[in-house]
Order: structure tokens, then C-alpha cells, then sequence
């Protein structure tokens, strides 16, 4: 019987990487998440971090009063490297797709389970940023599916600063995640 593998690919969309909210260490980790998703063996799903024109009535929008995310908008959509990654893994897709319009994804779980089942072996999580959307989407799928290994890729992801995506590996870590 073959393992059950997903690769989660968090929020690598062009606000997050060149972008609004874009990072050096953001665009340092867009090529080893696009060798992740070529090289990857299982299913492969990617949340996008989805926002409209009440963002700056929302909670976050009152604490992060930077626009980003827009649906429809180039800065919503995934990185062009990473998008041509996925397509060529034929996951570029409305299927594959999860639209988020909170940290964390909350329909991600159901998705997978509709999907794939319960009894998932494992799912690894890489992208951005790892102390927000990261971290937040493996919480919650760790509790969602509490026998599956949980893995974060942290050459794979990056935080809004270097010291806080070691604070969100450091948390996961004890949260029974392996961050490798």
C-alpha cells in the first residue's frame, strides 16, 4: 500500500515575494519551493491568500493596514515560477486551489479529507510566511489530522523576519511538527 502524501504550498503568491509584503528571504526560498513541487511524490494543493475590498474593515486589515492579495489582482496570484511549477504538475487548478481569506485555511481540511481520506500519512507545509499563514495552517491541520506526520520544509519557507520564522519553527517543533 502506497503512502499518503500531500505537499501544502502556503500562500507563494507575488505580494508575498516581489510584492506589497515581499521579502528577501521570500524570493530566497522561491526555488527550492518550485524543486519541491517538481520533485514532490504525492498530491500537491496551494492556498491563496484571498482578500477583497472590505480587507481594511477586517481585523487584520485594521492591524495590517497594507493592501495585498487582492482577488483577481496580480499580486494575488502565485509567483510565475511557481505557478509554471505547478501547471507542469497539473495541479494548477481550481481543484487543487484554496482560497483563504484568514491565516489559516479553514476549508483545507475538509478538502483533504473529502479528497483523500482520513488516514493521510503525511503532509508537509512549505512557503510563506512561516509565522503567520505557516505556521497556522499546520496547527490546524495537525489537529485535524492528529496521526499524520506533519513536516514543515524551513529551507522551503520564510517569515516576515528571520528571527520570527526561528520563533514559528521553534513553536511547531513543539507542537510535534518536524521542521527539517
Amino acid at each position: 500500500m502506497s503512502m499518503k502524501r500531500i505537499l501544502i504550498v502556503v500562500d507563494m503568491q507575488n505580494d508575498f515575494v516581489t510584492g506589497a509584503l515581499g521579502t528577501p528571504e521570500a524570493r530566497a526560498i522561491e526555488k527550492n519551493v518550485v524543486e519541491t513541487i517538481l520533485g514532490f511524490d504525492g498530491d500537491i494543493y496551494f492556498t491563496l491568500d484571498t482578500h477583497g475590498a472590505n480587507y481594511p474593515r477586517t481585523q487584520e486589515g485594521r492591524r495590517l493596514p497594507v493592501a495585498h492579495c487582492a482577488a483577481g489582482t496580480d499580486g494575488w496570484s502565485p509567483t510565475a515560477a511557481v505557478w509554471m511549477a505547478l501547471k507542469e504538475r497539473n495541479v494548477a487548478d481550481e481543484r487543487h486551489m484554496v482560497c483563504k481569506e484568514t491565516f489559516g485555511a479553514r476549508d483545507l481540511p475538509f478538502r483533504l479529507h473529502d479528497d483523500m481520506g482520513r488516514d493521510i500519512d503525511e503532509i508537509t507545509l512549505v512557503g510563506v510566511c512561516t509565522d503567520i499563514c505557516v505556521i497556522s495552517n499546520a496547527l490546524l491541520l495537525k489537529a485535524f489530522f492528529p496521526e499524520a506526520r506533519l513536516v514543515v520544509d524551513a529551507a522551503c519557507c520564510a517569515g516576515v523576519t528571520p528571527e520570527s520564522h526561528q520563533t514559528a519553527l521553534n513553536a511547531m517543533r513543539a507542537c510535534q511538527i518536524d521542521v527539517v
